[in-house]
């Protein structure tokens, strides 16, 4: 099974891009995150025409996710989720399925969009490391439950130095600061792998580029799209890699997918 994570940043603008890549880089299952519409102008039918079966949960102009499974290899898509269950937020940032394969296999797939911050100490900053410790807390009790769990989106944190172009610049400011990376690995401790570190990566390997100032020419970047999975899956995550090549398009996203491939 072939996995992603995408922010396609406005899937109406996008959907060309987003028909082309599931085709040509074979992608079974993908959570996309700045859908950026209400569901009702969700453009269902256009994916089903391509094979695939979709879950969402969207808003205007904002926000936004959606799980896509290939309807080929996913033989089921169950048990949805919208949201952080138990925590009250208008906004649209997570959607949750089990997905079993063709043959009886499944998985837990989480995707997620996390909020911004805007600037480290403003509310919207405060209500980030709210939002990731509600986030933390139901996962918990998700990875109780007798089954794989995957967990992908817009993190909206780099990491680790390695993961910024320019470490020094961003030292301190939003995407980088010690309470979010904090944050980062405390979702991890509740028994999660990032599966980027299972493979060693050639460095300067990022997930998102700036519009501007040329940013995706020069590689000024940061990695701030992850794919975490349960520590059951550690050892069947395989092949792990950012996918540039719809960066490279026309008008494109300013996020790139990550991809891995999975054996069930």
């Amino acid at each position: 099974m072939r996995i992603a994570t995408w922010n396609v940043n406005s899937i109406k603008v996008r959907l060309p891009h987003l028909l082309s890549w599931l085709d040509e880089a074979k992608i079974d299952a993908v959570v996309l995150q700045e859908t950026k519409t209400v569901d009702e102008a969700f453009p269902l039918k256009a994916l089903q025409e391509a094979g695939f079966d979709a879950v969402f949960v969207g808003q205007k102009a904002y926000n936004g996710v959606a799980l896509l499974t290939r309807r080929s290899t996913i033989s089921s898509v169950t048990d949805p989720v919208y949201n952080i269950p138990g925590y009250d937020d208008e906004q649209k940032r997570l959607v949750a399925a089990t997905i079993t394969d063709r043959e009886g296999k499944s998985v837990r797939f989480i995707g997620a969009y996390f909020p911004n911050g805007q600037e480290v100490g403003t509310n919207k900053y405060w209500y980030k490391l709210e939002w990731m410790a509600a986030l933390t807390y139901w996962l918990k009790a998700e990875l109780a439950r007798d089954i794989p769990l995957l967990l992908g989106g817009d993190f909206n944190i780099a990491p680790s130095d390695e993961d910024l172009w320019d470490p020094i610049g961003w030292r301190g400011r939003i995407l980088a600061s010690a309470p979010e990376r904090e944050a980062f690995f405390r979702l991890l401790s509740v028994g999660f792998i990032d599966t980027w570190s299972l493979e060693l990566h050639a460095p300067g390997t990022f997930s998102w580029w700036d519009y501007r100032q040329s940013g995706f020419e020069q590689n000024h970047g940061v990695r701030i799209d992850h794919l975490l999975c349960s520590k059951s899956l550690s050892d069947r995550i395989h092949n792990v890699h950012v996918d540039v090549t719809p960066r490279g398009w026309d008008k494109p996203s300013d996020h790139a997918p990550v991809v891995a491939d999975l054996s069930l």
